[in-house]
């Protein structure tokens, strides 16, 4: 992915982390309470088989609506 949009997918992810703050469920795994921000890049990671940075730039809209589905189911 280029670096422009490395930097906008890295700001929603950002955005996406900042709202799902002590929205997503609790887990055993993580006694201390789960990172958000982790969370989104690790969903990306796993529904692209890749991090966000290295998506191909065509896929940029797919990961955008990804990140909109993730804000809206948290899981």
């Amino acid at each position: 992915m280029n670096k422009d949009n490395t930097s906008k997918l890295w700001k929603m992810i950002q955005e996406a982390g900042d709202y799902l703050q002590n929205k997503l469920p609790d887990s055993s795994s993580h006694p201390k309470g789960r990172n958000s921000y982790a969370h989104v890049a690790l969903c990306i990671k796993d529904k692209f088989g890749l991090s966000y940075k290295d998506i191909n730039d065509n896929d940029f809209k797919k990961v955008e609506e990804y990140i909109v589905f993730l804000k809206n189911n948290p899981n």
